[in-house]
């Protein structure tokens, strides 16, 4: 195996931002489910606070397992074949995407707006692979 360049390996960190993203949603989810699971804060109607909020958290949380996985994969296989500043920037771009559709998903329900920012983080994808594809064609 070839050795790792610091450059291939900065790409753990936006891959490991996107893991703390995903690590974040399961606190706030777990967070608003607690009134109906475990009855604490619970409003004094015995109902959930969280009730409106709680499917949209779930749903962005099933969000990080879908595209995001095309993500992971263009990483580590950048790692392996080198890495360049363009990845970086578009690892970056897709984490920061990421975190802002969160935002977007769970704070509002402005689906018009959550499909602008899903195209930055798909278009930044997109990009990794096309960097990813250039650089298997050049060790082939």
């Amino acid at each position: 195996m070839t050795a790792l360049t610091p450059l291939d390996t900065a790409l753990l960190l936006p891959m490991t931002a996107h893991v703390a993203l995903a690590a974040c949603l399961y606190v706030l989810l777990t967070i608003a489910r607690a009134p109906a699971i475990w009855g604490i804060g619970r409003r004094a109607d015995g109902s959930n606070p969280w009730a409106k909020v709680e499917p949209r958290i779930s749903a962005n949380l099933s969000n990080q397992f879908e595209w995001p996985l095309f993500f992971h994969v263009a990483c580590v296989v950048l790692m392996l074949l080198g890495a360049s500043h363009a990845a970086i920037a578009l690892a970056w771009l897709f984490v920061a995407g990421r975190v802002l559709h969160s935002v977007v998903q769970v704070a509002t329900t402005n689906v018009r707006l959550r499909g602008l920012v899903f195209t930055a983080n798909f278009v930044a994808v997109l990009g990794l692979w096309g960097l990813l594809l250039q650089a298997a064609l050049a060790h082939a």
